[in-house]
């Protein structure tokens, strides 16, 4: 496969130039993006054939002046430009030199399509949009109570002001709970999340996340746990996986919610922790999609952060998560939970 060939078979646009900046070679994908015909352009000047402008109509070969500047100078990082039609394309490019005290003998230039960055930009302002929504609810709830407060203490009895400050209180907490849920899940992302794992009773924190949660609704949540069970992991990482999914099952299923916690041997000994609710259960064809960011299952409310933060925090502590059907309806969800440290099995 000759140098033209093996351009030509990459998804990325591929311009090559001499000492002399004369272009050598056009690839294919990069004639369609500059409207060049590749074999024409050979023996082009680099600027002729290179038709990038930015914004302001500035050429990319005299915006970046590749044959000059520092000998130490090794390539353009990526920048954004515009080819001919207007649309945007990603340019980086690499200087070549036989030595340091050589002048440059060729320049080699990659042309990515911009629609991946006009993804990345629709995602992030889907996510900006998102997160303002989630924040503004409890926020206007805060705000208003507060002035309300203000204007009218003098007004308001002992047990008016206690209703307001209670509910302004709890709005509170919601907000500082999703400002947690995205700092996870921004490590999660990046890979930063900071573990703290050591061998604790997943029984002991399981039962103060199901008792919190039956202090907060009518519905019925029964606990069931086997003695003796001991796993390994951050305490504050795996109480927030199960209060995730015991409050996901309270919030988008129906009936009453069972709570099992019970050893499984296998690879490794392990620990199941499963969640079952009555509720509609959830497809097998979204099984998969659940674990995203931002996935709501019904109009009952949430960041839709919980689910995808239980699979991040199961999956940096070396365990596994899963969906299934609950045997009287609705979803059963289970975590397997490593009782010694198997971090570095998910490397």
């Amino acid at each position: 496969m000759d140098a033209r060939e093996l351009a030509d078979a990459l998804p990325d646009g591929v311009v090559t130039a001499d000492a002399n900046g004369r272009v050598t070679l056009v690839s294919t994908v990069a004639g369609h993006m500059l409207d060049v015909a590749p074999r024409d352009a050979v023996g082009r000047a680099l600027g002729d054939v290179l038709k990038l402008q930015d914004t302001d109509g500035h050429s990319w070969v005299d915006a970046n002046q590749p044959y000059a500047g520092l000998a130490t100078r090794t390539g353009v990082p990526e920048q954004s430009w515009l080819v001919p039609d207007g649309t945007e394309v990603l340019v980086t490019a690499r200087l070549g030199r036989s030595s340091l005290t050589e002048p440059i003998d060729q320049v080699a230039i990659v042309l990515r399509s911009g629609r991946g960055r006009a993804r990345l930009d629709r995602e992030r302002s889907d996510l900006v949009a998102t997160v303002a929504h989630e924040l503004r609810s409890p926020l206007t709830g805060v705000k208003g109570f507060v002035q309300a407060l203000l204007n009218r203490w003098d007004k308001l009895n002992d047990e008016q002001k206690k209703l307001m400050l209670t509910t302004v209180s709890a709005d509170s907490d919601r907000l500082s709970r999703l400002i947690v849920e995205l700092l996870d899940v921004a490590r999660i992302d990046t890979g930063r999340l900071q573990l703290y794992p050591r061998p604790v009773d997943p029984v002991i924190l399981v039962n103060r996340v199901v008792e919190s949660v039956r202090a907060a609704t009518s519905r019925t949540i029964t606990f069931v746990a086997e003695d003796d069970l001991e796993i390994h992991a951050d305490p504050d990482k795996f109480t927030q996986v199960a209060t995730n999914l015991v409050e996901n099952a309270v919030r988008h299923g129906d009936g009453d919610v069972t709570v099992t916690l019970a050893a499984e041997d296998g690879d490794h000994l392990a620990v199941r922790l499963t969640v079952d609710d009555q509720g509609e259960g959830i497809p097998r064809d979204l099984r998969k999609r659940v674990f995203t960011k931002f996935w709501k299952g019904g109009a009952r409310g949430g960041s839709g952060l919980g689910l995808y933060i239980v699979g991040g925090l199961t999956k940096a502590h070396g365990g596994t998560v899963m969906i299934e059907d609950a045997p009287g309806g609705g979803a059963r969800i289970v975590v397997r939970w490593p009782a010694e440290d198997h971090r570095l099995d998910q490397l």
